[in-house]
């Protein structure tokens, strides 16, 4: 369905053009294109080949086999684009160029003014010359444009249906901002093999994915081609971040986002949603991310904010949570007595070790929980991969019914978040999903949602944050702006709201042989740990 429509798709790899496309050129065409959606086009640098190679600092742009360049010009200041029979006079840039990256800093263009070059370089306010040499109007190059996007019709990439130009652009500049991000990552390392070929997908730049190599072999590639490297903190050397400082090469840690998909990481479920911060990760309360640093410093714009209301009602008439839809029972809550719901986690995960400002696990949540709240019914809910008996964290229902009133294990989880007085959490993202739903949370580590007034705090405050901001601005950064996800239907990049009808439809990777013997593993784990608590008694 691609062709050479002005405003077209990425070649996204692994993705059949027709899946990928956007538009669909010599149709019926959109009609009138308006002047907002030129000025949409121009200020999100889309349109063209916006993917491809970067190139600039060129005085003059001209188009292969376009006359009239200007004599007196140095050839090093020209650029050359496209393929010519014969010698060049200028840098010739071949393959697939980004129009727009061009532009930056050029002072003519020579070009037909149907072309793209000339497209583009009008937007921008960039003189073009046409086939003959004349200055060709800048009212005429406007009218090129808005030609060039209304000979198109449009269509949604995920649905299939027909699409606007203004819905189209937006799509487009989501994954310009994708591409751009992942520019200069030159090596991931860390990945699980199960993750990779999602991952691939999550880095491409627009022309290339990184190699997945080993921690010394990426800092390697990355010093030599004075890049980064993208890596997930739980799989490298303790060392890593130390040798990369001294290298000069910047890192990225490479973390599941908050809508992750329909299965458990610990399951070998591939993510769905990633985050990728170039300053810290949103768990590690020790120092500043990229999260931490939009939530205390973004200007949320009103449409920004009305998107991420729609979203959070989105996600609260669904269902859906991080770890998908539970099948059990609600259990019986004692009528006129507070309730507080206390949620277990993977101790020795890095939220727990790095966000729980000091809290050292399960037992100590559970006895500060019963300490905080002395009259009321507490029920516990140990964390899924724990239950599963994949991680560390368990207690025994001896242990914690010292504390505790009720072990649950199979409610709903959002269901039961709805029905308590208040719920407690360490650092869990459960705190982040009740906020979503208008629940009081009480914190006792320092998870990002905390320190914002959004929730009861009970750790020192953390001086980076303190702005008070609304749960809209909260699903704003956390839920938009911050992660990637990609399509489990198409494997195209998407928002979250397309993640979300896909997680609220059934729709999830399939089962692989791998997943299913892992979760053999975990029943077989569970059943050791269950025969040896009867056997201690």
């Amino acid at each position: 369905m691609s062709g050479t429509a002005f405003l077209r798709s990425p070649p996204f790899p692994g993705v059949a053009p027709a899946v990928a496309a956007v538009s669909r050129s010599g149709a019926d065409g959109a009609g009138h294109v308006s002047d907002e959606v030129l000025n949409a086009i121009a200020g999100a640098r889309v349109g063209g080949a916006f993917w491809g190679q970067r190139h600039g600092g060129f005085r003059v742009i001209v188009r292969a086999g376009v006359a009239g360049i200007i004599d007196h010009v140095p050839a090093a200041e020209i650029a050359v684009v496209g393929r010519t029979n014969g010698a060049v006079r200028g840098t010739q840039l071949t393959g697939t160029v980004d129009p727009w990256a061009l532009m930056d800093g050029a002072q003519s263009v020579h070009a037909p003014e149907d072309d793209e070059l000339a497209i583009v370089a009008g937007l921008m306010n960039v003189p073009v010359h046409g086939v003959d040499g004349g200055l060709i109007p800048p009212e005429r190059l406007r009218e090129a444009a808005r030609r060039a996007v209304a000979t198109a019709c449009y269509r949604n990439c995920f649905t299939g249906d027909p699409a606007g130009v203004a819905e189209v652009v937006f799509q487009l500049s989501e994954w310009r901002r994708q591409l751009d991000a992942n520019r200069g990552i030159a090596a991931a390392t860390g990945m699980a093999w199960w993750k990779r070929e999602a991952m691939r997908r999550f880095l491409w730049d627009g022309m290339r994915s990184p190699p997945f190599l080993s921690p010394r072999n990426a800092l390697r590639r990355a010093a030599r081609e004075k890049g980064g490297v993208a890596y997930w903190p739980s799989r490298v050397p303790a060392t890593f971040v130390g040798e990369a400082q001294a290298q000069g090469v910047a890192v990225a840690k490479v973390e599941d986002g908050f809508l992750r998909s329909k299965g458990l990481g610990a399951a070998l479920t591939p993510p769905g949603s990633v985050v990728i911060d170039h300053s810290g990760i949103y768990y590690d309360a020790r120092g500043p991310s990229d999260l931490e640093t939009l939530l205390a410093t973004h200007d949320f714009a009103p449409a920004l904010i009305e998107r991420a209301r729609r979203l959070r009602s989105a996600i609260r008439a669904s269902g859906v949570t991080k770890y998908g839809l539970e099948a059990g029972g609600m259990p019986d809550l004692p009528a006129g007595r507070r309730t507080v719901l206390v949620v277990g986690q993977v101790e020795d995960d890095l939220s727990v070790q790095q966000g729980g400002a000091g809290v050292a696990g399960n037992l100590a949540l559970l006895e500060r929980a019963r300490q905080a709240e002395p009259d009321a019914y507490i029920l516990y809910r140990p964390h899924p991969d724990v239950q599963a008996g994949l991680r560390r964290g368990h207690l025994t229902d001896a242990t914690v019914l010292e504390f505790a009133d009720i072990v649950d294990t199979g409610a709903p989880l959002m269901a039961l978040v709805q029905a308590v007085d208040d719920v407690h959490v360490l650092s869990s993202l459960t705190g982040f999903e009740a906020l979503l739903r208008d629940r009081p949370v009480t914190v006792h580590g320092m998870p990002f949602y905390a320190g914002w007034g959004l929730t009861r705090d009970l750790a020192q405050p953390n001086g980076r944050r303190g702005r008070q901001l609304t749960i809209d601005q909260l699903v704003a950064a956390a839920l938009i702006l911050y992660p990637y996800y990609l399509d489990p239907v198409t494997r195209l990049p998407c928002g979250p709201e397309i993640m979300v009808e896909r997680m609220a439809g059934g729709s999830k990777p399939p089962i692989s042989w791998l997943i299913r013997l892992r979760m053999m593993q975990g029943k077989i784990q569970r059943f050791m740990t269950l025969s040896a608590e009867r056997f201690h008694g």
